[in-house]
């Protein structure tokens, strides 16, 4: 019962996260112009690979995480430059939004960028979440012995 619990309090909050990196990347696109959309929905692209592996996997760690974002970002971008994910995006606007169209070396290296900004949050919440102290009979935060 504890693996489930403890698989929820994961898994919810990379749902949320990916809901709400969805909305980001929306919104970016809506805002922002020019290369600035273009990179900053890179970057968040990774970001979403990212909470869908804690989704998967939430004992992940943030390093692993964060590589295996990358490496599927690298894999989306690279599999672009065969032209199938153009060619399959002009009848589906999910395929387009999931494939992209074209290959573009730049984007390479805002991947990273994503992956690690989610890393350092992920990394930063499990230590805060662990740092919370116990409760009940084993609360250390209790006066010894009273407890």
């Amino acid at each position: 019962m504890d693996d489930l619990r403890s698989g929820l309090a994961v898994r919810l909050p990379a749902a949320a996260a990916a809901l709400l990196t969805v909305a980001a990347g929306l919104g970016a696109r809506a805002v922002l112009s020019g290369g600035v959309a273009k990179y900053a929905g890179d970057a968040l692209y990774t970001v979403l690979v990212y909470a869908l592996v804690v989704l998967v996997a939430p004992r992940v760690r943030p390093v692993r995480a964060a590589l295996v974002a990358t490496a599927v970002s690298w894999a989306v971008e690279l599999f672009q430059a065969t032209g199938l994910p153009d060619a399959w995006g002009r009848h589906s606007a999910l395929v387009h939004l999931v494939l992209g169209s074209t290959f573009n070396p730049p984007d390479l290296l805002w991947y990273p960028v994503g992956a690690a900004g989610a890393a350092l949050l992920h990394g930063v919440l499990c230590r805060a979440l662990h740092r919370v102290p116990p409760t009940g009979r084993n609360d250390r935060s209790a006066a010894p012995g009273t407890s």
